[in-house]
């Protein structure tokens, strides 16, 4: 499957112009009117022209590049996941371009429009945190890109998709808590627009109620940009800290939220687990040897990056239109240690 690149002649077509005025119209001729110019201009924005050597490699087959969109590459899961999908792009004879958003949607409609500039077969992305309208992938699908989601996803591109069992993660950490025999379990995650953030929030909520917990909303908390700022962390721990009844054990869901609180608690002079346990999401390879060790959700980060490149390969070389999509769900996996110790 080839991205479908709009050529100078479509332009032409289109527009009731010959392909020799839109040619020069484009080099921005002195030969062709400013008015022209515009219109020409205009209209190759809005539908993606992009100009050589690209159309170029188009027409030849493929570039053999493909783009990844994460929100960082500090981030264990996400380099974890990059590593993955290099391990199959290379072994295919493909090259990959990085960008990250950095939890930001406008740097994310950038990065997006930037990459298709480049020789792109096809997309890999994992939603910033901020994301809510994804039409600027869905404008880009439709002309043919590839696009392969995994991780944070979207329900409105129908595409492949590969994500991890949230719900059951979510489920699993919570439930551990409530076996150790924490009462108030506080839940710290990202904001509720993005799957991750549903799927883990609905994990929590669902072992709460079997256990026949109520579900108190004074004890979840959002940070919007999913714990990009130190700050947003910090607000949501001093705002369940200061509630006549804190928690005496917080679940968090994500890589950056779990070490940014370990780090404050720890800072704040407040005793993990004899004061408040901590039980979260992190694909870290120094849980065992952080202060202390930390009971956390793993997620098959590599596995999901050699899927999700895998699958994107299988829409590039397709010879017919992929009418069939699938969402992959990787298991999740529950490691205790000490900073959820049971209550005695």
């Amino acid at each position: 499957m080839n991205f479908n690149a709009i050529t100078i002649r479509d332009i032409a077509k289109a527009l009731g112009l010959s392909v020799s005025t839109v040619s020069k119209a484009l080099r921005d001729s002195y030969e062709i009117s400013t008015q022209t110019k515009k219109l020409v201009a205009e209209y190759a924005r809005e539908h993606n022209y992009r100009p050589n050597p690209l159309a170029q490699s188009l027409k030849k087959g493929h570039s053999k590049t493909i783009g990844i969109v994460v929100s960082t590459i500090e981030n264990q899961f996400f380099s974890q996941v990059i590593n993955g999908i290099e391990s199959v792009a290379y072994k295919a004879g493909f090259n990959v371009i990085i960008t990250q958003t950095h939890e930001s949607y406008e740097l994310e409609v950038k990065n997006v429009a930037q990459l298709t500039h480049h020789a792109l077969d096809g997309l890999l992305i994992s939603l910033s945190a901020e994301t809510k309208d994804v039409e600027h992938l869905q404008h880009l699908n439709k002309q043919g890109l590839p696009i392969v989601f995994f991780d944070r996803v979207s329900s409105d591109i129908k595409t492949h998709k590969v994500i991890a069992d949230n719900l059951k993660g979510g489920y699993d950490a919570t439930k551990h808590l409530i076996e150790a025999g924490y009462k108030r379990i506080a839940h710290i995650t990202s904001p509720p627009n993005i799957s991750i953030t549903q799927e883990r929030l609905a994990g929590y909520k669902q072992a709460l109620k079997e256990a026949g917990r109520p579900i108190e909303e004074q004890y979840i908390k959002y940070c919007p940009h999913g714990g990009r700022d130190t700050e947003e962390v910090e607000i949501a721990i001093n705002e369940l800290l200061a509630l006549p009844n804190k928690p005496d054990a917080i679940f968090t869901t994500s890589d950056r939220i779990t070490t940014t609180t370990l780090f404050l608690l720890n800072k704040a002079g407040i005793k993990i687990p004899n004061d408040i346990a901590l039980a979260g999401y992190t694909n870290t390879t120094l849980a065992d040897v952080l202060n202390p060790p930390l009971t956390s959700v793993y997620q098959p980060a590599f596995e999901m990056g050699q899927k999700a490149a895998d699958m994107l390969l299988q829409l590039i070389l397709s010879k017919r239109p992929v009418t069939e999509f699938e969402t992959i769900t990787l298991p999740t996996q529950l490691f205790i240690r000490q900073s959820t110790h049971s209550v005695g």
